[in-house]
């Protein structure tokens, strides 16, 4: 039986960049939903907030493995076409991050000080002007860190979109195992790949929070 060689090792490297895609996805697609439900949540509409935090209890309270079964095989129940395993997968990652990192950019806008609030106020600007011009802006600087951090949440997660078909690195790990049976090789490996695609980003959100404290101080 042949072992582990350079062929497999091209498999998990392309496995590594539909990885990478996959959270690409995950974190814009995320991102921009997270950005509306985050402004939804500090509205000075009462019935906008509530929906927004009935959404974000939702989807922080639901597993991801859950949201990616009802994503792919709910569509078929209704009566639609199967959709592709990267649309599902892309999907329920998307749904999965905006509901967390609306609670980041939620926090983070919240912790801008409330002089900057009633400063702006003073100045007779709209809410959207002290939003976009006065808060956001603040809130930002806040929320580089911890979004950062949160995106290497979204790379390790991208391991449950196997459950949907998705080949991404760790499922292209259990397919090379299936042929030659060398799992501690072949985990080594995916797990070196991992390590590759989120220390760096692990290193940077550090960073950025060590600068964000010296700044603030």
């Amino acid at each position: 039986m042949p072992g582990f060689s350079f062929t497999h090792l091209e498999f998990l490297a392309w496995a590594a960049l539909w990885t990478v895609g996959l959270s690409v996805i995950a974190f814009v697609g995320g991102g921009l939903l997270g950005f509306v439900v985050a402004l939804a949540r500090v509205s000075a509409s009462r019935s906008l907030r509530i929906a927004a935090i009935v959404y974000i209890q939702l989807v922080q309270g639901t597993p991801l493995l859950i949201l990616l079964f009802l994503i792919y095989f709910g569509v078929a129940i209704a009566g639609f076409d199967a959709v592709p395993a990267i649309i599902a997968a892309g999907a329920g990652l998307t749904v999965y991050s905006s509901g967390f990192l609306a609670e980041i950019w939620r926090g983070c806008i919240q912790s801008v000080p409330k002089t900057q609030w009633e400063a702006a106020e003073c100045l007779a600007l709209t809410r959207w002007q002290r939003m976009t011009r006065v808060v956001l802006p603040q809130a930002l600087r806040l929320a580089t860190a911890p979004t950062v951090g949160f995106l290497v949440q979204i790379v390790k997660n991208t391991s449950l979109a196997s459950v949907v078909g998705f080949i991404e690195l760790s499922q292209a790990g259990k397919l090379i195992n299936n042929s030659i049976f060398e799992p501690f090789t072949i985990f080594i490996v995916v797990a070196v790949f991992y390590f590759a695609l989120c220390f760096p980003l692990s290193t940077w959100s550090r960073s950025l929070e060590r600068k964000l404290n010296v700044s603030r101080r």
